[in-house]
């Protein structure tokens, strides 16, 4: 999977700091446009049968209050919805993470806007045995997904795409590493700032 499609950008990320409910945290904020609507958009992050194409595959009571699960991701707690606008999940033991997905109208006619902010606790990530600063990881998780949603409103997604095994593919390898040196830049920004 490549990023070569005719108005594809990477987001380009943001890194803020806010209470959640299991204490203070770090957000990732990436922001994209799509060539879609608004409730093309909100259909495509809320419907399990279009989830499982471009972001992993999720079950459970997908409805407010309800419990979800996610392969490869744990589960969850569905905290607020406002369709077709804002949706707030809390994720993991003790709500360590939050994510909100925000989506409005484009700047141009024909386009919808996702914001997407994924705050956590926690400092650290496992990943295949090895620890990972939890922001970092972020980047090379949702700049691939943010690509396939784009290929995937396109109607462009290749059918074989695994949406819960994208990082065991070479081809996605240099999105996964933008995405995740554009969070390390974001974390050595914070931290010179902080020191």
């Amino acid at each position: 999977m490549t990023s070569e499609t005719s108005t594809y950008t990477e987001p380009a990320p943001e890194l803020r700091h806010r209470a959640i409910d299991a204490g203070e945290a770090r957000v990732a904020v990436l922001t994209r446009t799509y060539e879609t609507s608004v409730e093309d958009l909100w259909d495509a992050c809320t419907d399990p049968g279009r989830l499982a194409r471009w972001y992993t595959t999720v079950t459970g009571e997908l409805r407010l209050g309800g419990m979800f699960e996610q392969v490869n991701m744990g589960g969850g707690v569905i905290a607020e919805c406002e369709a077709p606008r804002f949706l707030r999940v809390v994720l993991g033991k003790g709500g360590v993470d939050e994510i909100e997905v925000r989506i409005s109208p484009g700047p141009r006619d024909g386009t919808a806007t996702l914001e997407v902010q994924h705050a956590t606790t926690l400092d650290a990530h496992e990943i295949g045995g090895r620890m990972y600063d939890a922001i970092y990881c972020m980047g090379g998780g949702y700049y691939p997904r943010l690509l396939a949603l784009d290929l995937h409103l396109r109607g462009t997604l290749p059918e074989d795409y695994d949406a819960t095994a994208y990082h065991l593919d070479p081809a996605t390898r240099p999105t996964i590493d933008r995405g995740s040196a554009a969070m390390q830049a974001l974390l050595d920004a914070d931290a010179a700032r902080e020191g």
